[in-house]
Order: structure tokens, then C-alpha cells, then sequence
């Protein structure tokens, strides 16, 4: 093995007050996340079931999955805040649940219709609720599970879940699918199944049938209708029928839980997960830092930065890390480590600023320069060519812009990184950590790009662009070139701001993860101390299947030659003292530290506008503290106290533009 591993983290910058601001804020917002979850799982509730001898949908999964195992929802938010004509109430997840779990100790997909929502009915966007677990089954070589208990189509709304290429019907063809790359299907019956609903468990490789159960093209009160016969839904299609005549099922059994220990005992036959064998005699590792810091390091503020790689340090086994060209686009961070004992090829956004490969001063992180974009590009094919899973974890502005970006050709940069995540055979898993904007958020291997799954922490923003910046796009013809007001009139001045404000909370909530959610534009949202678990849970399910993909060993793993063809040294970046931009340095009083910019970019000496300074002259200053914000691009980096002292003079004023290496105040160091 070639691949040597360091120890990354252990060197948060933030203050301990900062970091237990942002710890309480993260927490809750997953706390608001834990909420809305307990909803859907709730339902419409359970007496109605029960009433009828049956389980709800969740007492039948939980009797499914492994005892002690964490059971991992996916979709959950689904239609959440979505009103529907002829119902007085919502439909909590579409009306279906979604799941990966464990059986005897391999991963399976849970595809099971909410029996306490209009008993199981199909709403807008049930189907393709279903078709995204049947979509994930299939990259993965998952084993799916069917539970089925479904009244047909909510008919009051059945032109949005009918027709369409996505529409219920759709649903059929992907179980073809499955079983055609031979992915075993077993499901079971257990009450209504009704149109849809009856062909859902047909292609399945097993299917059992409680006495409660029925499967017919049309329900009995059609068939009154229709051709005037007086006939009961069991008549029709019910277990002896199907089991006994027909041959449409397998096996009658007596009630759920019968049902559910037979599937387990199908599950159990299957092939054992080949996880272990692809651990290469390495067992998983907790992080050597804290996982339960995650939350503490995300800034309250989503305009600020952070150090990536202490978010890596609290999701990899043993804290340990191999970075592949770290020498060229530092912005983006490309390596390799193990979860759960699994090597995972990863990429992230490093929001810090770098040094400017061709020139002096720093320039900000979170956006793909063409360095970065080659970098993750060659080794997104590299990861694929050895099969190694990759995770993506976004915090991206985009790509960069203007006239340096447009003469380096991006766009042809981007194209080849798009291609290359087009077209990967190996599993790709997103997770959205908070911005996810523009062009950026695609060539991150984003949702339209067709990762496995894509997960979003509560903090995440989905758009093109933040809400401040896209009310300037949209108003543009009525300011000036810095952005202002151009007008006289107060007015209509106020007429604009109060246009301009209304745009910005329009597209800031738009943002919400939540929304997002709800209409499929990502799987899962997730809260920071569940990261891990969905992590080690991916990894395992990327390696469970054999012969699906080809699996390298790591002696002969292509990212060797890779790493050894873009060796380099880092080009010395000239000091501060040495560049043209350096203001007037001398101290105000005898012995004061001048503190520089690390960037070009617009000085802002307070968090927001209304809002007090950092520092005053005469307050105390500790290691870690923030001085000031450099913007570029609506990105916020600190600059930050280095030793401990009282602040003596701020140099800069808000807003002032201002290049890399001016002293923008003094610290007298105790």
C-alpha cells in the first residue's frame, strides 16, 4: 500500500465564544429539522390502522431492519408545506417511505407506502419518490424491499402524479430495470393494492400476501359500477386468488408480522456484504477530533470562512488524511481517506484564501479557478478509473468571472470537469455544507449530475446566486457603478430599496434546505452530528455488491501515477512588506504589530452595517478573535488576531477597497 496518511485538524482559529455561538445556532436549526421529521413520521396517525388488526407502516419496518441498526430515511421532507385540492390535510412524505436499513447485516433499500396517510395512496410526488429509491437501488446493486399498502392514485390530484415521463407508470419500468441488472426485488402485500399499486410488487423476484391483503387492476367499487356486480376487493384479488390461482404471488401468510420475518429470511439468503473483503484487513475508526465539534465550526454567518480541512478531521477515521496535489489549486481539496474502514475518494471547497498562484497577495476560496477545476477533474477520472467511491462535499460561490477567468478559458475547463462527473461509473455522494451556487454547484458533482444521493445540512443555500447579489442583478438599470441607489428622489429611492429588500428575502428564503427538500431538489437534509453515520452507511453500500464495477487494488491504483506526475514545490509567495500595496506601516504607539489584509477586496471593520465595530481602540484582543471582513465576490473572510493584546488603531474604513498586504490596524501584543 502506497498511500501514506497524515493527521489533519486540531487547529480551530475561532474563539471558544464564536465557536459556541455557531454550535447553537447549528444545533437549532437540525433541532428544527428533528421537528419537522417527527411530523411526517407521525402521519395521520396510527388508531385507524390498528383499528383494522394491521401495523403502520414504521412498526412494520422497524420489525424489518436489524435490531440496534440505525435506520436512515431518505426523502423524508418531501411535499412538506404542500397543500393538495380535495384534502383538508397534507400527505407527510408524499404518503411513502423511502429507507436504507439493514437485514442480517446487508444494506436494502425500504420502499413502503404510509398506510396511516389516505391509506397509502399515491400523491404528487409519490412516484417519483419511488422511482429515487428504486434510481439509488440500482447504482448501488441494493436489494429492494417493497411494503406495499396502496389505495391507488389521490384522484382529486392525479394529473400531477399520473401522466408525465415521470409519472406513476414510470414506476413499473424502473422495477424492469432492476430485476433485468439482476437486483433482487421482494416485497409484500399487506392490504390495499389497488391499480398502480397492483402492479408495484408483480416484478418482484418474491412476493407474499397477507389474508388482509388484495391486488386488482380495479378496486371492487369500480367494479359495482361498471359491470353492476356485488363483489368485495378479496373476491377479487385477495391471497387466494393470487397465491392459489392466478400465481401473480408466492406465498399466504397469516398477518404483517409473519410477512416480515419471511422477507427477513429472503434477505438472509442473499449474498453477504463484500464490505469487509474491500477493508483490506482495516476495521473503521472514530475520529481522532471530536465529530460532536462539527457543529462548532460553521460560521453563524454563511458570508465567512472556515478551515475545510478541520471538517474532514471530524469525518474520517482516525483523523487521517492523504492529500493528492495540494500544491496546485489550493481552493479545492483533493485526497484520500477511510470511513468506516472504506477508502473514499474526496473533494471538497476550501473556503480559505490562498496564495495567488501568479502574483503576490491572497485570493478567496469557494470558487473554482482553473487550477482547481483541472485538479479535481483529473482526479475525479483517476477515482474513477480505480473505483473508488467519491464524496463531494460543497461549499462553492461559483466559478470565478471577469477578464482573467474568460482569457484562461473556464468555460473549456469546466466542460471537461462536467464530462468527467457525466460520466463516472463509480458512486458519487454530495453533500451540500452550506453554499451551493451557480455553475459550481453542477460541476460539484451537484443533484442534476445524478450522485447516488445528495445531502444537505441545515445550514445549506441551493441558488444561482445569494439573495443581495441577484436584487443588484435585477435592479441594475437603477444604480450606479458601486452598486448605489441612482437617484435624487427620495422617493423613489425608497420606492428601489424597499424593491431591492423585498427581492433579497424573496430569494434568501427560497434558499432554505427545507424547501429544497420538499420538491426533490436534494435527498436528505440532515442534522451536523449525523454526517458521519450517513458517510460510513454510503461507503458500506458503495462496497457491499461485487462485479457491479471494477475495484482496484490499492497497489495498482492509477491516483499513483497521478500523484507522482504532479509532484511539485509551492511557488514562494513574496511578504507583504515586499508588494506595492503596503500602506504606511509605522506604529501609531511604540511597539504595536501591524495586521495586514490577506486579499484584495473591500475592508469591513463590523459584521453588518447597523452593527457595532469589532474592536475599538483600548478593547482586548485574543488569538482568534476577528479584526475585520475582506469581501470578494460576497464572500466574507476574517482577518483574525494572532497574539494576544490591546487593540490600538483601526486604519481602514468600512467598505474601503483595499490590496493584499495593507495594514488595515495595529495590535499592541501583551
Amino acid at each position: 500500500m502506497r498511500t501514506g496518511l497524515e493527521k489533519i485538524g486540531g487547529r480551530l482559529s475561532a474563539s471558544t465564544e464564536e465557536r459556541a455561538d455557531n454550535r447553537n445556532h447549528n444545533e437549532a436549526l437540525g433541532d428544527a429539522i428533528a421537528e419537522k421529521r417527527s411530523v411526517v413520521r407521525e402521519g395521520w396517525g396510527a388508531e385507524r390502522v390498528h383499528r383494522k388488526g394491521k401495523r403502520t407502516t414504521w412498526e412494520r419496518i422497524e420489525r424489518l431492519v436489524d435490531p440496534g441498526t440505525t435506520l436512515l430515511p431518505i426523502g423524508t421532507l418531501v411535499n412538506w408545506g404542500r397543500a393538495f385540492q380535495g384534502s383538508k390535510r397534507d400527505a407527510p412524505g408524499a404518503g411513502v417511505v423511502t429507507a436504507f436499513g439493514q437485514v442480517h447485516g446487508r444494506w436494502v433499500m425500504v420502499i413502503a407506502n404510509d398506510n396511516t396517510v389516505a391509506s397509502g395512496a399515491w400523491w404528487p410526488k409519490t412516484p417519483e419518490k419511488i422511482q429515487r429509491g428504486q434510481e439509488i437501488a440500482l447504482k448501488l446493486g441494493l436489494p429492494v424491499v417493497y411494503l406495499v399498502d396502496c389505495s391507488g392514485l389521490f384522484l382529486p390530484e392525479q394529473s400531477q402524479s399520473f401522466p408525465g415521463r415521470r409519472g406513476a407508470g414510470h414506476i413499473f419500468k424502473k422495477n424492469s430495470e432492476l430485476s433485468a441488472s439482476g437486483v433482487p426485488q421482494i416485497a409484500g402485500v399487506f392490504g390495499d393494492c389497488i391499480a398502480g399499486g397492483g402492479y408495484m410488487p408483480i416484478i418482484s423476484d418474491r412476493v407474499y400476501m397477507t389474508e388482509a391483503a388484495y391486488m386488482v387492476i380495479a378496486g371492487a367499487a369500480l367494479i359495482k359500477g361498471a359491470k353492476a356486480q356485488k363483489l368485495t376487493s378479496l373476491d377479487i384479488g385477495g391471497p387466494e386468488v393470487h397465491v392459489h390461482r392466478s400465481g401473480c404471488a408466492d406465498v399466504r401468510v397469516p398477518d404483517d408480522d409473519t410477512a416480515v420475518a419471511l422477507i427477513r429470511a429472503e434477505v438472509e439468503k442473499l449474498p453477504t456484504s463484500a464490505a469487509n473483503f474491500y477493508r483490506h484487513g482495516v476495521y473503521s475508526e472514530e475520529p481522532l477530533e471530536a465529530a460532536d465539534q462539527l457543529a462548532e465550526i460553521l460560521p453563524v454567518d454563511h458570508r465567512h470562512m472556515y478551515d475545510m480541512r478541520e471538517v474532514l478531521a471530524r469525518l474520517v477515521d482516525g483523523s487521517l488524511f492523504h492529500e493528492l496535489m495540494g500544491h496546485q489549486g489550493q481552493e479545492m481539496i483533493t485526497g484520500l481517506a477511510r470511513i468506516g474502514g472504506l477508502w473514499m475518494g474526496i473533494i471538497a471547497n476550501d473556503p480559505q484564501p490562498h496564495p495567488h498562484p501568479e502574483g503576490p497577495g491572497m485570493r478567496p476560496g469557494g470558487i473554482l479557478y482553473r487550477e482547481g477545476i483541472a485538479k479535481i477533474a483529473a482526479f475525479s477520472r483517476a477515482c474513477n478509473a480505480d473505483g473508488i467511491p467519491m464524496l463531494w462535499l460543497q461549499d462553492i460561490a461559483g466559478f470565478d468571472i471577469g477578464v482573467e477567468a474568460e482569457l484562461q478559458g473556464l468555460l473549456g475547463y469546466g466542460s471537461s470537469l462536467i464530462y468527467s462527473n457525466s460520466t463516472n461509473e463509480t458512486p458519487m455522494f454530495t453533500v451540500l455544507l452550506r453554499k451551493a451556487s451557480g455553475a459550481g454547484y453542477y460541476a460539484m458533482a451537484g443533484h442534476p449530475y445524478d450522485p447516488v444521493f445528495q445531502l444537505s445540512l441545515p445550514t445549506a443555500r441551493l441558488s444561482v446566486m445569494e439573495g443581495r447579489t441577484l436584487a443588484i442583478a435585477a435592479h441594475n438599470t437603477k444604480l450606479d457603478s458601486d452598486f448605489q441607489i441612482a437617484t435624487q428622489d427620495p422617493d423613489e429611492a425608497a420606492a428601489i430599496a424597499a424593491s431591492m429588500a423585498k427581492t433579497e428575502a424573496r430569494i434568501e428564503a427560497d434558499m432554505d434546505p427545507v424547501i429544497a427538500a420538499s420538491n426533490m431538489d436534494t435527498d436528505e437534509v440532515i442534522r451536523f452530528n449525523e454526517l458521519r453515520t450517513w458517510l460510513k452507511a454510503a461507503a458500506e453500500m458503495a462496497y457491499q455488491s461485487t462485479g457491479r464495477r471494477r475495484i482496484k487494488n490499492p497497489r495498482i491504483w492509477s491516483i499513483h501515477d497521478l500523484e507522482i506526475l504532479t509532484r511539485g514545490r509551492v511557488a514562494a509567495v513574496a511578504d507583504a512588506e515586499q508588494t506595492d500595496s503596503v500602506t504606511d506601516d509605522t506604529a501609531p504607539v511604540e511597539g504595536a504589530v501591524a495586521v495586514r489584509a490577506t486579499m484584495d477586496g473591500s475592508f469591513w471593520g463590523r459584521p453588518s452595517p447597523d452593527a457595532p465595530a469589532f474592536l475599538k481602540a483600548g478593547q482586548d484582543v485574543r488569538a482568534g478573535d476577528t479584526i475585520g471582513l475582506m469581501e470578494v465576490m460576497k464572500t466574507f473572510s476574517p482577518i483574525r488576531a494572532e497574539e494576544n493584546g490591546t487593540w490600538v488603531l483601526t486604519a481602514v474604513a468600512d467598505g474601503e477597497p483595499i490590496q493584499a498586504g495593507t495594514v488595515v490596524g495595529w495590535v499592541q501584543p501583551i
